[in-house]
């Protein structure tokens, strides 16, 4: 599995796992002491998503958060299910059948200011 941006090339960083015991100091400790030195990797937060490429293709790419976040690249929208065009719509509703609007109602008059 390749642990790696397809965009920004974020990959895999080593590292210290670092084991302490003890009480910190400022918690009314001795101090903490370290107990164990271990390496380890840090992996990037990937996500395999579907993307619009500039061709107009849809591919599936492993890409990390932070290039979603920043919208380096477009996910690939979904269709939509089928809808007639709204002529078509019109056009089957005679206008006999719509119906009527209801008047506005009258607007209320302003309630006058409270004096202190």
């Amino acid at each position: 599995m390749a642990y790696k941006c397809e965009y920004c090339d974020k990959g895999k960083s080593k590292g210290n796992q670092i084991e302490t015991r003890g009480k910190a100091k400022y918690l009314g400790g001795v101090g903490t002491k370290i107990t164990g030195i271990t390496r380890r990797e840090f992996k990037p937060n990937l996500q395999q998503v579907r993307i619009t490429t500039p061709g107009g293709t849809n591919l599936t790419v492993r890409v990390c958060t932070r290039c979603l976040k920043k919208g380096v690249v477009r996910k690939a929208v979904k269709q939509a299910p089928f809808k007639l065009p709204v002529s078509a719509v019109k056009a089957a509703v005679p206008a006999a059948a719509a119906p009527a609007a209801k008047p506005a109602a009258p607007a209320k008059p302003a309630a006058p200011a409270k004096k202190k």
